[in-house]
């Protein structure tokens, strides 16, 4: 009769266990991937890219970026309209009037969509004086 109970005891705790970890193994939360390379071009028609680096924001943070955790933040503050990365220049910054373009770019993936965003200053310290934020373009 002991026998009985310790085998029907152990079963139990075998399918309690086996049922828990099919539970654990199912993941919490699912996101659509996040994964784009930044750009920074210089020259007419964003002739030569002078730095790039990769952002990944999902399932995981990382990438070459070397704030990836701020950029993402800024980058899904867009919702993925990636335009309202930009602001009036700011007033109280006066910036050089010579033309040396520059160009900033955004394309991969954002929230498992493909996107392709770019946009144009006449020089660096325009670029500098109406991006929001400080970081997705900070490499």
């Amino acid at each position: 009769m002991r026998h009985r109970i310790a085998a029907v005891s152990a079963a139990a705790l075998l399918t309690l266990a086996g049922a828990s970890g099919v539970a654990q193994a199912q993941p919490s939360v699912l996101k659509a991937p996040s994964s784009v390379v930044l750009t920074v071009s210089q020259g007419e028609g964003a002739a030569a890219v002078v730095r790039s680096a990769t952002l990944d924001c999902a399932p995981t943070v990382g990438g070459t970026h070397p704030n990836p955790r701020a950029a993402c933040a800024e980058l899904a503050a867009t919702n993925g309209d990636f335009a309202t990365l930009l602001a009036s220049p700011d007033p109280n910054r006066v910036c050089p009037m010579h033309y040396d373009p520059i160009t900033v770019g955004v394309n991969g993936v954002w929230e498992g969509k493909r996107v392709s965003w770019k946009h144009a200053f006449s020089n660096a310290c325009v670029m500098s004086s109406t991006l929001n934020g400080d970081s997705v373009f900070a490499f």
